[in-house]
């Protein structure tokens, strides 16, 4: 107890003079700036809590793994006893250990995980180490560090150092005349890509390196990995040895890429509402059959129902689309073994 009311006495309150929303003497302006400081102080001390939180949860779970029994039970009920769910735990103890591999790594000083807001400390320690670096200074300058000016690092970084991105391209987004928000998502489009469609659109964009330009080739290369997906998912292309590449080269000549994608990507979600359409048929069938032989004349309504639903267990269904008859849909299901 005596180390808990220690403890207390070191940390700092939370107490806040928050304006009253029904004072008309201040602007809304003012008001909203005070609500912005008092929230950047709840988000600090948010952070450092949580990080704080997975340290103590690490502890836990490795004395666990050292003197417990092998199944982490003592952790299990640890985390019960104080209502927290496993996957809260381990992201809290994620946070702990980007913390930890940060500071230790010389990257940031403890001193300036204040200046982060939670989110954008997540998003750092995800970020390149290049990247880490820079925020970093900014921190220890003092800099309030949100997501924005995280993720605005990271695609400056992202464009100056990619291979998949030619150098006139480069020398524009240094010249500050192509943002790099317009070249973070075809990075990681293009990422998605094999080596010869990387190789089409890198020309593309060499030989006309502005925004436009950007943005549809942003388009294409998404396009171009859709297809690509939904392709090694169908498998009505595997009845011929298809040639995917030529067709999608094919498509680019004609501009009908977004099409083509589409198209394959129909076709993958057919495939699987088929399959799906199969296993609910089979499981309407199966109970169908169950709950015939439960029924009989004392349970006329439940054999009304039945004589009802029973003909979607059967071979053909048919199913009315709009009003009374405007169209009628029959499918046909047969099992080959």
């Amino acid at each position: 107890m005596n180390d808990l009311a220690e403890a207390l006495q070191q940390s700092q309150d939370l107490a806040f003079e928050i304006p009253d929303p029904e004072n008309e003497d201040i602007s809304d302006i003012d008001f909203l700036s005070q609500l912005d400081v008092a929230w950047q102080v709840c988000d600090k001390f948010d952070l450092q809590t949580d990080i704080w939180r997975g340290r103590i949860l690490r502890a836990v779970r490795d004395r666990e793994k050292i003197g417990g029994d092998g199944r982490g039970t003592g952790f299990l009920k640890w985390l019960k006893e104080r209502e927290i769910t496993k996957s809260q735990a381990y992201n809290l103890i994620q946070l702990a250990n980007s913390a930890d591999t940060l500071l230790e790594d010389g990257r940031l000083k403890e001193s300036a995980i204040k200046n982060f807001s939670k989110r954008a400390f997540m998003e750092t320690a995800k970020a390149a180490p290049e990247v880490q670096v820079m925020v970093s200074e900014a921190a220890e300058k003092g800099d309030r560090i949100t997501r924005r000016e995280v993720k605005q690092l990271s695609d400056e970084w992202m464009a100056m150092s990619s291979d998949l991105l030619p150098e006139p391209v480069k020398q524009k987004a240094a010249e500050n005349s192509l943002p790099p928000r317009y070249l973070a998502p075809l990075v990681k489009e293009m990422e998605k890509l094999p080596e010869v469609h990387q190789r089409n659109i890198k020309e593309d964009i060499a030989e006309n390196p502005d925004v436009d330009t950007l943005k549809q080739a942003t388009s294409e290369a998404r396009s171009l990995a859709k297809y690509l997906k939904s392709a090694a998912q169908v498998q009505a292309l595997n009845v011929e040895e298809v040639d995917i590449e030529t067709a999608l080269v094919e498509a680019q000549r004609l501009g009908c890429l977004s099409v083509a994608a589409d198209l394959v990507n129909q076709a993958s979600q057919l495939e699987q509402t088929i399959a799906k359409l199969y296993m609910t048929w089979k499981r309407v069938g199966n109970l169908s059959d169950r709950l015939y032989v439960d029924t009989g004349a004392s349970t006329p309504k439940l054999r009304a129902l039945l004589t009802c639903l029973e003909p979607l267990g059967g071979e053909m269904m048919e199913l009315q689309l709009g009003s009374v008859g405007e169209r009628i849909i029959r499918l046909q299901i047969q099992e080959i073994n």
